[in-house]
């Protein structure tokens, strides 16, 4: 069964990885040294590395059902299940474990959509808590929490996801939710104050502006549609934030 979809045509890379075809041809490579194409005895994949990765970068950003997806690469509903499960944890980047002395990230919690874990949230919709830490100066995204309930608040959801494990002693700045856990946050009213002083004031105008960047990296990566309602069993959900959290980071550095 001939396929409709292939990494052979340049002109479907970038609609369904963000990718310019020099940026797909490079993490690809990344990819091989890293071991996700591995030569074995056994029967070999049916689509070589390249339409692999443009299948699960399809699956995420458009989120088709299988029997959808399958027919456009020439391939079996099974096979694309494979190719999925197989492939889609490879794409995670590696994780940090050390950074420069002066570095500042920001923290975030956002909305992901996973059956397992979802669970009523304040806005009324079902939703998982996936913690995202991004480098403020650079805007990559370096650390990307375990998803847990949406009625967990951010507080709660820094710790138990895993996030601040992962960051260390950095320092982080974050929103008013994240009150207690010694993160850098904005100014608050004293009781009996009508309005912050005005050096508190300042502070917290560039305190939102440089926190807004964490904002533009959940637009950015909320364009890929499975994170609004993943299919996926398990871990499905966290390895397509990890995934595309590496995808986000090639389109910054090229």
């Amino acid at each position: 069964m001939a396929g409709v979809i292939t990494a052979s045509e340049p002109s479907w890379i970038a609609p369904f990885t963000g990718l310019s075809p020099r940026q797909f041809t490079k993490l690809v490579s990344a990819l091989r040294r890293e071991g996700a194409d591995p030569v074995s005895r056994g029967r070999p994949w049916g689509l070589p590395l390249e339409d692999r990765f443009l299948l699960v970068a399809a699956y995420w950003r458009k989120n088709l059902t299988l029997l959808q997806l399958a027919p456009l690469f020439g391939v079996s509903k099974s096979a694309a299940d494979r190719i999925i499960a197989h492939l889609g944890p490879l794409l995670a980047p590696r994780p940090r474990t050390r950074f420069w002395k002066d570095t500042v990230l920001i923290v975030d919690g956002t909305p992901t959509r996973d059956h397992t874990i979802a669970e009523q949230s304040e806005n009324y919709r079902y939703s998982a808590n996936h913690q995202v830490v991004i480098n403020a100066d650079t805007r990559l995204v370096v650390a990307v929490g375990r998803p847990v309930p949406g009625n967990r608040n951010d507080c709660k959801a820094w710790v138990l996801s895993g996030a601040k494990d992962a960051i260390g002693r950095t320092t982080v700045i974050a929103d008013g939710g994240y009150r207690g856990t010694g993160l850098i946050m904005p100014h608050r009213r004293d009781p009996g104050r009508a309005e912050l002083p005005s050096r508190k004031e300042e502070h917290n105008a560039s305190h939102r502006k440089v926190r807004a960047r964490v904002e533009h990296a959940f637009a950015r990566m909320k364009s890929w549609k499975t994170l609004r309602d993943c299919r996926l069993k398990g871990n499905g959900v966290h390895h397509a934030m990890l995934g595309i959290a590496r995808l986000h980071n090639v389109t910054i550095t090229g």
